[in-house]
């Protein structure tokens, strides 16, 4: 699917931007499922639906009215769209993603929709995935799918480049996990960003470790990614799976070899959100402890 010079850029780097993964109908069926998700959002005021935890499936920014909406997240689409699970577990993201992975074999752990509308308060801290969904190693990759064209100004992830190659910051902060790094490991580490953007059926894979963020959308353009996380068929994961679903564990590439690989790596485990999405752990104001 993607050339070995490309496959050398993403480990050098830690990310990859891919032109032309998927057509113009199949992004549009994308982006037909999920239009039809922002206007219920409309008649909503509290995030909404169920998900295989019992939380809710529709996560919305604190910003949303019914004339302004402001639907940030989805949870699990492949559970509730046919053009999400097939992107997901049988496009040729998958197949890069596994491609990227390496070793013997892709499985799919989980996926979301993260998305910023026009005029949009929705923003990401930094951090690093892994400290999310830490395994026995770590060759993950995340991929963002384009579903809008992203441009330099509606509010693209921005990220460190090789930061894959150094630590793993906490993301706790005292006795609270916000899933964030500290202002200290900010100001020392993420002052040279790069954006990944691209037109509607790019996308941005991404290392497990990389450092990211992302601003808000001032523009009157839409931001919207499709998220899947990718692991190493032989990583075991540790922890709980942030967003749980029926096709968490699918083998999207590659074989199953029934081993489990583990490299060195030491980091406190993550709390699960009680509320729809990590966003309210990163703004302080999750249900944990209340």
């Amino acid at each position: 699917m993607i050339e070995q010079w490309q496959i050398d850029q993403y480990h050098e780097r830690g990310f990859l931007v891919v032109d032309n993964v998927l057509s113009e109908l199949e992004v549009a069926a994308l982006q037909a499922d999920f239009d039809a998700w922002v206007e219920d959002s409309r008649h909503y005021a509290e995030p909404w639906g169920e998900t295989l935890d019992g939380r809710a499936r529709f996560d919305i920014e604190s910003d949303h009215r019914s004339d302004h909406p402001s639907l940030r997240r989805v949870a699990s689409p492949t559970e509730i769209s046919a053009a999400f699970k097939h992107t997901a577990l049988a496009s040729k993201v998958a197949h890069i993603a596994g491609q990227l992975v390496g070793h013997r074999g892709a499985r799919l752990h989980h996926s979301k929709i993260n998305s910023k509308l026009p005029h949009t308060a929705t923003q990401v801290k930094w951090h690093q995935d892994f400290l999310f969904t830490p395994h026995s190693n770590d060759d993950l990759v995340t991929s963002l799918l384009m579903i809008s064209d992203v441009t330099p100004d509606n509010g693209p992830l921005h990220v460190i480049p090789r930061s894959h190659k150094g630590p793993l910051f906490s993301h706790w902060h005292g006795e609270r996990f916000m899933g964030s790094v500290s202002a200290q490991v900010e100001q020392e580490h993420c002052q040279a960003p790069v954006a990944c953007y691209g037109k509607a059926g790019s996308v941005c894979f991404m290392h497990t470790r990389l450092l990211h963020a992302s601003s808000p959308n001032e523009t009157e353009f839409p931001r919207t990614l499709f998220i899947s996380v990718y692991a190493a068929e032989d990583a075991l994961p540790y922890g709980d799976n942030p967003l749980p679903s029926i096709h968490s564990g699918t083998l999207v590439w590659g074989t199953d070899s029934g081993e489990i690989r583990s490299t060195a790596n030491q980091l406190k485990l993550p709390q699960k959100p009680k509320g729809a999405s990590f966003f309210v752990q990163q703004a302080g104001k999750d249900l944990i402890g209340a």
